[in-house]
């Protein structure tokens, strides 16, 4: 069997793309969710061509008649150019200010859709433009709304998460393909619950309003508001939003015949396939699997059978979240499940749990695919938006920052008051095409190619350094008094704590990517204490332990080359 699946993979150059790898995972917890009360949104971009950065634009005043240029957030081509507001706001990333915080990921959605309308507002400038000028949650869908009715909407389908120190939505959004505009819907996340979403549409049936939307309480009315009724967005009771023709263009297009309380937005604009079970909301399912045991009645449907139980939208955890925990979940390959990536013979000797792309693969006239787990090596940047409620904005908004695989990076905490981005993250410090020894992006990367040599071991290396310094920034983030005597005070001590957690991260890696040449280098692992490489009385390196390879993989090679290499 072994040498069945050795030679599968050795054809695997005849390789289709596998058309549901999208990219991006994202995880969302309300207050009530996590251990300390925070809201937490996590996101990680994957990209084989996204630079891992930190994108910054600072609050500003503008006059009548200034614009914005808005370009392509993918190719960098110029859209279009909109009015600016009277005053935007500071944005680190993907999180303002006011500890507004938001994510993506993409599902592209109905073939008859997939070109995506050529006017308007691309996803990525959607979210930044919407960053500049929203406060919370619900002030963003009411911008969202805004811009892509004004403007258009250019991009396919996308779910966001969006968090503020109270609240914590998905919203889902699709183009219109030849009409101006897009037709969405958005959920508030139920306090105690945890969502995710990973480039397939999540939300199915959702509550339609009846008649306007009215305060009196004990009616017995849906807490709904269509877009015809934005003005109303921001009572509490709201708790979820939708377009208003977001029923009337599926029927208009012959998707949807049924009666308007069945429809669903995600089967309607975004149906099921195996692809986008397995290699997308599979990931959801992993998250949730973790958390809840209940998930396990869920296997099949993460499995890729669309007609098996569906995973639902949110579910409550079985313990509160924790920060680091949030963090963790992101690190994930499938591990104690059928689709463990560090088990089969993909992995190798040494449980690798990577697969080079494509992901689908054809032998003998049958197609295979490789797993798409959260943590995977294409992933550019990713972040954990941690917002505060008790806390002044400048102090209680971090987004906890890394560069490239989750499994492997260290999340940096960047306040999002800060006015000057760590050398390390900064725009402009190195590309895809271009290395820079000061940028975390390579570093990163070095680090995590040579841990492919020899995964099962070296990555324990990474861990270690990784747990430390997360589970201490974290302590002392929770702990750490900010001087409140002013505003001003506050973003220098957020861009001074900032910048010397950077700098420590950036020493301590080139510290374990010096350690782990010298002690794994030639396939031989030194002996090793405290990052120092061990050496006899008289400076002799002690001599290096050799593990042999499994049992299986000797195996295999006896079995493809035995007659060779066999002692006559």
């Amino acid at each position: 069997m072994r040498k069945q699946i050795l030679s599968m993979l050795a054809l695997a150059s005849l390789a289709l793309q596998f058309s549901g790898a999208k990219a991006c995972t994202n995880f969302l917890c309300s207050k009530g969710s996590t251990t300390d009360g925070s809201t937490f949104i996590t996101y990680a971009a994957d990209s084989h061509t996204r630079y891992g950065q930190l994108r910054y634009s600072p609050a500003a005043d503008h006059q009548p008649g200034d614009m914005l240029k808005i370009y392509d957030y993918g190719s960098q081509k110029y859209l279009l150019s909109i009015p600016q507001p009277a005053h935007t706001y500071n944005v680190v990333g993907f999180m303002n200010e006011y500890q507004l915080a938001i994510g993506e990921t993409t599902w592209g959605g109905r073939a008859e859709l997939e070109h995506g309308n050529k006017e308007g507002i691309d996803y990525g400038s959607l979210i930044y433009v919407t960053l500049m000028r929203a406060r919370n949650c619900r002030e963003a869908i009411k911008v969202m709304n805004e811009l892509t009715s004004t403007y258009g909407y250019c991009n396919g389908g996308e779910s966001f998460s969006l968090c503020d120190p109270n609240e914590v939505w998905i919203y889902e959004i699709i183009d219109k393909g030849d009409e101006k505009g897009a037709v969405w819907v958005a959920r508030r996340i139920p306090e105690g619950f945890v969502s995710g979403h990973a480039n397939q549409a999540r939300i199915t049936q959702f509550p339609q309003e009846v008649g306007r939307f009215q305060k009196a309480k004990g009616k017995g009315l849906h807490k709904t508001i269509s877009s015809a009724h934005m003005d109303y967005i921001y009572e509490p009771e709201v708790e979820c939003v939708y377009s208003a023709d977001v029923v009337s263009f599926a029927r208009k297009n012959g998707w949807f015949s049924g009666k308007d309380a069945d429809f669903s937005y995600a089967d309607t604009y975004n149906p099921l396939t195996f692809s986008g079970l397995r290699a997308c909301d599979a990931r959801v399912w992993s998250i949730f699997n973790r958390i809840n045991p209940d998930m396990k009645r869920y296997l099949p449907y993460a499995m890729g059978d669309p007609t098996a139980e569906r995973l639902p939208l949110w579910i409550k955890p079985d313990h509160k979240i924790s920060l680091h925990e949030a963090m963790n979940l992101m690190r994930d390959h499938y591990e104690g499940t059928p689709m463990d990536m560090t088990q089969d013979v993909g992995a190798g000797p040494f449980h690798c749990p990577y697969r080079w792309r494509p992901m689908e693969f054809e032998v003998d006239g049958k197609k295979y695919i490789h797993e798409r787990a959260i943590s995977t090596q294409q992933t550019g940047f990713s972040f954990v938006a941690q917002c505060r409620s008790w806390l002044p904005n400048q102090q209680g908004g971090v987004l906890w920052f890394g560069v490239d695989d989750t499994y492997s990076t260290c999340y940096c905490p960047m306040y999002c008051s800060l006015t000057e981005i760590p050398l390390c993250f900064r725009e402009g410090n190195g590309s895809m095409s271009q290395y820079s020894e000061t940028a975390a992006f390579w570093l990163f990367n070095r680090v995590t190619n040579f841990c492919y040599l020899r995964y099962d071991v070296m990555i324990k290396d990474v861990q270690s350094v990784q747990q430390r310094l997360e589970e201490r920034w974290i302590n002392d983030v929770s702990n750490f008094e900010m001087d409140y005597s002013s505003d001003e005070a506050m973003v220098n001590m957020a861009n001074k704590l900032s910048s010397a957690y950077a700098q420590e991260m950036m020493t301590e890696w080139k510290k374990l990517d010096i350690l782990l040449l010298t002690k794994y280098i030639d396939g031989n692992i030194k002996q090793e204490k405290d990052g120092k490489i061990l050496t006899t009385e008289t400076g002799v390196v002690k001599y290096p332990s050799q593990p042999p390879y499994p049992d299986w993989f000797y195996r295999a090679i006896v079995d493809d080359h035995g007659e060779v290499l066999q002692v006559k």
